[in-house]
């Protein structure tokens, strides 16, 4: 099976100490069936050197995408991709990160993976990865969730941007708001076509960011405007 795996994990700084929920899966299996997928717990006091805390004990031991955000009333909520229940995004609450209680689903239409919560321009945002493009949702307070459109579904013009955007996540800093993706970018139709998107070119990754805004209470993202990435320390 070779060595065990992990990815997709998540970082939240509370008091004076570093949280990570990571997706983990016990060796490189050749197929998911009948594989358990995990999200574990770490902390650590400087980002280098972690502390296993345990599994944390969600609605199956199909799930993976940890996203956890600090609720307004106190507390925390986690959502993730829960694969045993239709691929949906599934949620669970905690008062201090480290006890967990399950809220049950939260976004049902179709299956998808890798949620993402932020705040940008007073409204909370999730972004799910519908594989043909990320799926935006809308609300006023972490509850209730309203559709409101898709981003990153049509190919931009910049190197190895030419495909759809996979599990993005968010950067906010005032009134600007980044979005970072990954693209395949031989997973083309016209490489398909040919016969060449195999092998190497079918798994080759890009990473890509863009500026997000709001326009008429829609989120937007225009990935081919050019732009100054300008990340400042917090």
């Amino acid at each position: 099976m070779g060595k065990n795996t992990f990815w997709a994990p998540e970082i939240v700084w509370h008091e004076g100490l570093y949280h990570m929920y990571v997706s983990y899966i016990r060796g490189v299996p050749h197929e998911w069936k009948g594989h358990k997928r995990e999200i574990v717990h770490y902390t650590s006091p400087d980002m280098l050197n972690w502390t296993y805390i345990g599994v944390v004990p969600l609605s199956s031991d199909r799930v993976i995408d940890a996203c956890v955000y600090e609720l307004p009333g106190g507390g925390f909520r986690m959502w993730y991709k829960d694969e045993a229940n239709g691929s949906h995004t599934y949620a669970a609450d905690s008062p201090d990160l480290y006890n967990w209680t399950v809220t049950g689903p939260v976004i049902t239409e179709r299956p998808h993976e890798g949620p993402n919560v932020f705040r940008f321009k007073g409204c909370y945002w999730m972004l799910v990865d519908e594989w043909r493009g990320q799926g935006v949702y809308r609300s006023d307070d972490l509850d209730r969730w309203e559709r409101n459109g898709i981003i990153l579904d049509k190919p931009g013009v910049r190197e190895d941007d030419g495909t759809i955007g996979l599990h993005a996540d968010v950067h906010v800093q005032g009134d600007e708001a980044y979005i970072f993706y990954f693209t395949h970018p031989g997973r083309r139709p016209e490489l398909e076509r040919e016969g060449r998107a195999s092998g190497y070119e079918l798994r080759r990754s890009s990473l890509q960011a863009a500026k997000l805004d709001v326009k008429d209470g829609v989120l937007v993202c225009d990935r081919d405007a050019a732009f100054d990435l300008k990340l400042k320390a917090e």
